[in-house]
C-alpha cells in the first residue's frame, strides 16, 4: 500500500509539473507573434505614394503632415548625464553639510573648553599678538586632548574665530579687515549687509545668537566708557580707527540687536584720491583747496552716507599747521593732520540721568579756549546758533556738516535748528546771522549708481529783503548713462566771480581761484 501510494504521489507531482510546463509553453506560444513578411519599399514607391495621396504634404491636413515629420528622439546619454550631474550635486551638498556639521560641533566643544579653562585677566594684560598666540596654542591643545578630527586649516580657522571672540569684535573682525567697505549694517544675529563699491549686498557673516551680538555691542561701547542695556538701549560709539558706531538693542529693536558701522578706509582719503574716484574735477579741487586755505566759513551739506565727513577731512588738510583747531563731535571721527588740535566729545547722561554734556555745551566752551577754528562734526540742534556766533566773532575758517539735499535747504535747516533752541528771534534776524556768518555751502550727494560726487559749490552773497541770496560757483550737470548703469556727469563752472575774492588775495591764493574758475568755464 505504502508503495502504491508513494508511486501515486510521485506520479501526481510529475503530472503537475507537466501540466505547468504545458501551460507555460502554450502561453509563450500565444505571446510570441508570428513572423510577418514586410514588403520591400523603395524610394520610388514612397514618392509615388506621397504624390498619389492628396492629404499628405498639402495645407489641408496639418495633423497628417505633422505625423509624417520624423520625430527627434531624446538620447539616452542625455538622461544619463543629467542623472550623473544630479548625483554629483547631491553628493557635494551632503559632503558640505557633513563638513559644516563636524566643524560646528568641534567649534562648540573647543569654545566651551576654552572659555572654562583660560584666564581672561591674564590674557587682558598681554599684548595683542602674545594674547592671540596664547589662544592659538590653547585651541591646539584642546583639539589634541579631545582627539578632534580637524585638518590644519580647519584648526587654524577655529583658533582665529576664538581669538576674535575673546580679544576682538568676533565675526566683525573679518569685515573690518576688508578694504572698500563703507558701511556695515547688522539687522540681527543672522542678517548682515555691507556697502561695497557703492552697492548694498548681503554678507555671509553670522553671529551665534542674539546674546553673542549683544556682547559684541557692549564690548564696543564699553571701550569708550559708554553703556548699552535695557535701561539705555540706544548708544553712539566709535571704533579704535575712528569708525562711527550706532547700537540699538531690545526692547526697542524687535528682531534682535542692531548695529550700524560707518567704516573708514585704512588709507586716508585726500582730494587727489577723490579726483581719481571721479568725485570732482581738477578745477573744483583747486577751488576747495583755496577755500580751506583762506579761512572761509564753510558748511558741507549732504544726505546720509553722501561723504560729508570724508569731504570735511579732506578740506581740513589745507589748514595752516600753526593754527589752533578745536573739534566738537558726538563720536570723534575726524582725522585732522595738524599738530595743534583739541578734540572734544559729547557725553550721555549716567544711570541717575545726570551728567549729560551736549553739543551746545561744547561749542559754548570752545569760545573760552582761544580757538582759531571751530569744527563741528555734525550740526543738528540748537548748537547751530552758537556756531554762527563763533563764525561772527573772529573765528574765521570754521566748518561744520549739516543734513540737507541742496544748498538752499541747508540754509532752511539752519533756521529750523536755531528755532529748536527756544530762542524767540525774528526770522529776518536769524537769516541775517546766517548770511553774515556762512560764506560757502559745499554740497555732496550719493547718486543712484552708488558714486559720491560734489554737486554744488555755492556762495552766500548777502540779503535781499528777507531772503538770503546765493550764487552757484560750480554745478553738476547730468549728461547721460552708460551701458553698465553708471551716470555720465560734468561739474562745470558758472563763471561767476566769488565774493571771497578779497580774502583769497589776503592769503595769496587768488591765482588758484582764478585758475579754477577759468579752466572749468573755458
Amino acid at each position: 500500500m505504502f508503495g502504491k501510494k508513494k508511486d501515486g504521489e510521485t506520479s501526481s507531482v510529475v503530472k503537475k509539473e507537466k501540466v505547468e510546463k504545458t501551460s507555460t509553453e502554450v502561453s509563450k506560444e500565444k505571446m510570441e507573434p508570428e513572423p510577418v513578411s514586410i514588403p520591400e519599399v523603395t524610394s520610388e514607391k514612397v514618392d509615388t505614394a506621397l504624390n498619389d495621396d492628396p492629404d499628405i504634404g498639402s495645407g489641408d491636413s496639418p495633423i497628417k503632415a505633422e505625423k509624417s515629420k520624423p520625430k527627434k528622439l531624446k538620447s539616452m546619454d542625455d538622461d544619463v548625464s543629467l542623472i550623473d550631474e544630479e548625483e554629483e550635486a547631491s553628493s557635494e551638498e551632503d559632503e558640505n553639510s557633513a563638513t559644516s556639521l563636524r566643524m560646528q560641533r568641534a567649534r562648540n566643544r573647543i569654545w566651551l573648553d576654552l572659555r572654562d579653562g583660560i584666564d581672561l585677566k591674564a590674557l587682558a594684560r598681554m599684548k595683542a599678538e602674545e594674547a592671540r598666540d596664547e589662544v592659538n596654542s590653547a585651541v591646539e591643545e584642546i583639539a589634541r586632548f579631545r582627539n578632534l578630527d580637524l585638518t590644519k586649516s580647519e584648526l587654524g580657522q577655529i583658533a582665529k574665530e576664538c581669538a576674535n571672540d575673546m580679544l576682538g569684535f568676533g565675526p566683525l573682525e573679518e569685515l573690518l579687515e576688508m578694504d572698500g567697505i563703507a558701511d556695515i549694517m547688522i539687522n540681527g544675529p543672522d542678517i548682515v549687509y555691507i556697502e561695497l563699491g557703492g552697492k548694498i549686498e548681503k554678507s555671509n557673516v553670522k553671529f551665534r545668537d542674539n546674546q553673542h551680538l549683544t556682547t559684541i555691542c557692549q564690548r564696543i561701547v564699553g571701550a569708550i566708557g559708554r553703556r548699552v542695556d535695557e535701561s539705555s538701549p540706544i548708544c553712539d560709539a566709535r571704533l579704535p580707527d575712528g569708525s562711527r558706531v550706532n547700537v540699538i538693542i531690545p526692547p526697542l529693536a524687535v528682531d534682535g540687536a542692531c548695529m550700524t558701522i560707518r567704516k573708514f578706509t585704512k588709507d586716508k582719503l585726500t582730494l587727489e584720491k577723490l579726483l581719481e574716484f571721479g568725485a570732482m574735477t581738477p578745477s573744483a579741487a583747486k577751488l576747495i583747496m583755496a577755500i580751506g586755505r583762506c579761512r572761509v566759513n564753510c558748511l558741507i551739506s549732504g544726505g546720509t552716507g553722501s561723504g560729508k565727513t570724508t569731504m570735511l577731512n579732506c578740506l581740513t588738510r589745507y589748514i595752516e599747521q600753526g593754527e589752533r583747531i578745536i573739534t566738537c563731535e558726538d563720536a570723534c571721527e575726524l582725522q585732522l593732520q595738524q599738530p595743534h588740535v583739541v578734540r572734544l566729545e559729547t557725553r550721555p547722561p549716567n544711570l541717575e540721568g545726570v551728567g549729560e554734556v551736549t553739543m551746545r555745551d561744547l561749542v559754548k566752551n570752545c569760545l573760552r579756549m582761544r580757538p582759531e577754528r571751530i569744527i563741528v562734526g555734525e550740526v543738528r540742534g540748537p548748537e547751530a546758533f552758537d556756531l554762527l556766533q563763533a563764525m561772527n566773532t573772529g573765528h574765521d575758517g570754521s566748518m561744520g556738516t549739516v543734513h540737507a539735499n541742496n544748498p538752499r535747504e541747508a540754509i532752511s535747516r539752519m533756521e529750523n535748528m536755531i528755532a529748536m533752541g527756544g530762542l524767540n528771534l525774528p526770522t529776518v534776524a536769524v537769516r541775517e546771522q546766517i548770511a553774515s556768518a556762512v560764506n560757502v555751502v559745499l554740497q555732496v550727494q550719493r547718486l543712484r549708481d552708488g558714486s559720491r560726487k560734489v554737486t554744488h559749490i555755492s556762495e552766500i552773497t548777502g540779503m535781499e529783503g528777507d531772503v538770503v541770496t546765493m550764487q552757484d560757483l560750480f554745478k553738476l550737470e547730468f549728461i547721460g548713462e552708460e551701458e553698465d548703469g553708471s551716470l555720465i556727469t560734468a561739474l562745470k563752472s558758472t563763471g561767476m566771480r566769488p565774493k571771497f575774492w578779497d580774502k583769497a588775495r589776503q592769503y595769496g591764493v587768488e591765482n588758484l581761484v582764478l585758475d579754477a574758475m577759468e579752466e572749468a568755464y573755458g
